[in-house]
């Protein structure tokens, strides 16, 4: 496999630690709000980077962490804390707060198909792995102690900007919003490894540490949970593009200075989903989350494949008129498939062949719009209508847009009166609870309908149900 390694800033031959297996980190959500879809394209194609690893034969362990204390909203270690601004919105403790956005992310994240990482660490989880790595910190000479809190020193470091995206002057005090001055730090890249009580004093979540009663900063989570789970060396670690400075650039000069050694040899970076207006974010326009569009009547899998077809380091412009695009293709696409006569016997061989052909066009830096590209190359070619099936759900264990779904729907049993009165009466709950903005709700009623085997889909026209 090939990958743009952001840290070379070129496309790069993949060569893990180990021989077979990758070691993969995902930085998670911070759960004070619902993802946004820009948020989740991300997501998607961390989610594709991984499946296709799997499918080129590597052994995949995979970290994601869940930020839930300590994210404050500014580059500079200031502002209002995002945790602490979600349970005033909604009157409700930080962990109920967490504890449902949490939730929701998984709901989402299950409508688009994308696999749970093996390991999910919470950061509240870590408070002592925390409290050791900035010790450590101090020990060596890499951290101070100044108005009360942590700081990591950056000027013990040959070179900080590692990413080469970032430079002195681009910092200075008032020539970027979000950096404003911090009297207490010798550098003014110096960032915080943990507040202590002087900051914040209406904090939610605090815990005793050596240096006062207080909690981590933001960048220190993602390098703790790292080693934690995957060790002293890290293959491939992935976010999107705004996470490369600060957080990023502090989690390697962190981590390398706990461990002695160059931590993570890859790094993948996702761009930007925009719209007409610049960069999707939580407080502009209108706030495009799944949800949304299941309300307007898109299948979440369209917007997955609306994602696949662009390439992840390129900027991807959202629409409406987009994404309308994208459901005709894809539906012109499912029915091409379920066309498919199901005839003759599978070509082990020439599954194997159109196999290493996805791994070789997809695993050069994760080119997604080839690999459809390759889907309908497939469809074309002379194979039997059994050897095409079976290239095609081969290729969906990657995509994972539902290729072969829903083919069996004229074989499906006849609902009896009182599930049909039990479904209308769910849907009609369902949408009260859409209608209060209780998500979780709704999505609870979906699945306790899924669980008796009723697939519900919301469209334009209303919501529609079948037996599955």
């Amino acid at each position: 496999m090939k990958i743009y390694n952001s840290l070379s800033k070129k496309v790069e031959e993949f060569v893990p630690h180990t021989e077979g297996k990758v070691n993969m980190y995902t930085c998670g959500p911070t759960v004070y709000h619902f993802a946004h879809i820009g948020n989740l394209r991300s997501y998607i194609m961390e989610d594709v980077l991984e499946k296709t690893f799997r499918f080129a034969g590597y052994d995949v362990k995979r970290v994601m962490n869940i930020t839930d204390v300590g994210h404050l909203s500014s580059d500079a270690d200031t502002g209002e804390d995002k945790m602490l601004k979600g349970a005033k919105r909604e009157h409700k403790t930080v962990m109920e707060v967490a504890k449902y956005y949490t939730d929701a992310f998984f709901s989402d994240t299950a409508k688009l198909n994308i696999k749970t990482p093996d390991v999910v660490e919470p950061a509240t989880n870590c408070i002592p792995e925390f409290i050791d790595m900035i010790d450590n910190l101090l020990e060596k000479g890499y951290a101070y102690k100044a108005g009360e809190n942590i700081y990591f020193d950056t000027s013990k470091l040959k070179n900080y900007y590692v990413f080469g995206n970032q430079n002195e002057e681009e910092l200075m005090v008032g020539v970027r919003d979000d950096v404003s001055e911090d009297t207490n730090k010798r550098n003014k890249n110096d960032f915080v490894l943990w507040f202590t009580k002087s900051k914040f004093e209406d904090q939610a979540l605090k815990w005793k540490s050596p240096w006062g009663v207080g909690y981590p900063g933001w960048h220190i989570e993602c390098s703790c949970i790292g080693v934690k789970h995957l060790g002293e060396y890290m293959d491939i670690h992935c976010g999107g593009v705004d996470n490369m400075f600060p957080h990023h650039t502090n989690e390697i000069a962190q981590s390398e200075a706990f461990l002695g050694h160059k931590w993570c040899n890859y790094w993948f970076h996702v761009h930007h989903l925009v719209t007409e207006g610049g960069k999707m974010s939580k407080s502009k326009g209108e706030f495009l989350t799944v949800s949304l569009l299941e309300e307007k009547g898109y299948d979440p899998i369209v917007y997955r494949f609306f994602c696949l077809q662009s390439h992840y380091r390129k900027p991807l412009t959202f629409s409406y008129d987009a994404l309308d695009q994208a459901a005709g293709t894809f539906k012109k696409l499912k029915n091409r498939i379920v066309a498919i006569a199901d005839e003759g016997s599978v070509d082990q061989a020439a599954v194997k062949e159109w196999h290493d052909k996805f791994t070789e066009t997809v695993g050069n830096d994760l080119n997604t719009s080839m690999g459809i590209t390759l889907l309908y190359d497939v469809l074309k070619s002379e194979l039997n209508g059994a050897t095409k099936r079976a290239v095609i759900a081969d290729y969906d264990k990657v995509l994972s847009l539902n290729l072969l779904a829903g083919e069996e729907k004229a074989a499906s049993p006849a609902a009896d009166d009182e599930l049909k009165a039990f479904v209308e009466q769910k849907i009609e709950e369902r949408k009260e609870a859409k209608k209060n903005k209780d998500f979780a709700r709704a999505d609870a009623i979906r699945d306790e309908l899924l669980a008796k085997g009723v697939a519900i889909k919301d469209t334009r026209e209303g919501v529609i149900w079948e037996l599955v």
